[in-house]
């Protein structure tokens, strides 16, 4: 049995695919008899992100974070995040000459671009420094490792996929609660996702909104006939993916999007945008459709979307599967 840390800017109460991905992760290793120790932000002082007042940085003193990191005897390192828990955990293995390995979650580049008006070779060139220097940087798509090679990343790639808990992710009977057909939305509601290109589509029955943030007032008062329903979790949240007809992902800076996925596994086609995951997983018209046009999306995946097809791909992205995967791309430390 192996001793892993995992270091993570991102973490509860946030909720998204990062923290989902990586407490999910850490769940199945210690069921499997393995040590996972994780250090988050919630044990240190912190800041909130002047443009993305929900998530927080930590502020920690590095000699703590070295201390944690030191008694922990770790046999593998995962640096997960960018942020300064990452960096600090980074220049402990650089100093000591450990390997470790990072993955590549978010497209900061993009978003600081969005949000901030950030241009994007800065911002790539600090990712590509940071993880050149892993032994091993899982992404979790074909196209981002194509798209990530393409921009000089030079670390080793490995692939770490994502799972879906299929307890609640599954298909269930519809209610007739809206006029048909639903089309979810489910995640941050933040202009960064590009949720607009949803609301405002020209297209009969509801829209459902499942999530919160920041433009969430904004888009309800410029859109009242969408139906937002807040946050989300457990059989609330199957419920929610399970009553509607098409599943809606207009992100065009996303690198996977768990909730494609927990889509499929509900039995939901998806429409998308022909972007970094949507692309790897939507492979056949009886999952949905990629389209540069989403209304056009929307309608090939109404008319060609099977369920069944969709319950039986969304099936096959189990949490065991990538955990292995990411035990496997694990370098010891030594």
């Amino acid at each position: 049995m192996a001793r892993v840390l995992i270091a993570t800017d991102a973490w509860h109460p946030q909720v998204n695919g990062v923290v989902r991905s990586l407490d999910t992760t850490a769940q199945v290793l210690r069921q499997w008899g393995h040590t996972v120790e994780v250090v988050e932000p919630t044990a240190f002082a912190s800041v909130a992100v002047p443009f993305y007042p929900e998530i927080r940085l930590a502020i920690p003193r590095p000699g703590r974070v070295y201390d944690r990191v030191r008694r922990f005897r770790p046999d593998h390192v995962h640096i997960a995040t960018e942020g300064p828990l990452g960096l600090l955990v980074r220049h402990f293995c650089r100093r000591r000459g450990w390997n470790f390995s990072t993955s590549y979650h978010t497209r900061f580049p993009e978003y600081l671009k969005e949000l901030a008006r950030v241009p994007l070779w800065p911002t790539y060139r600090f990712l590509r420094w940071f993880h050149d220097a892993a032994g091993t940087m899982m992404v979790a798509t074909p196209s981002l490792e194509k798209e990530l090679t393409a921009r000089g990343f030079r670390a080793p790639i490995r692939r770490w996929s994502r799972g879906v808990d299929l307890g609640i992710f599954r298909p269930r009977p519809k209610p007739e609660a809206y006029p048909r057909p639903v089309m979810l939305y489910v995640g941050r509601v933040s202009h960064e996702k590009n949720i607009e290109d949803f609301l405002k589509l020209d297209a009969p029955g509801t829209k459902l909104v499942v999530g919160d943030g920041p433009a969430r007032a904004e888009l309800e008062r410029k859109y009242p006939a969408a139906i937002f329903l807040g946050y989300r979790k457990g059989e609330a949240l199957g419920e929610a993916y399970a009553a509607a007809d098409v599943f809606v992902f207009p992100s065009r800076t996303d690198t996977f999007g768990i909730v494609v996925i927990e889509a499929l596994a509900s039995g939901l086609p998806v429409a998308a945008y022909p972007a970094t995951g949507p692309i790897d997983i939507i492979t056949r018209d009886a999952l949905g459709a990629v389209d540069q046009d989403l209304g056009t999306a929307v309608r090939r995946a109404l008319s060609a979307g099977d369920p069944a097809a969709c319950a039986a791909e969304g099936a096959s992205y189990t949490w065991e599967r990538c955990t292995r995967q990411f035990f496997e791309n694990l370098v010891p430390v030594g």
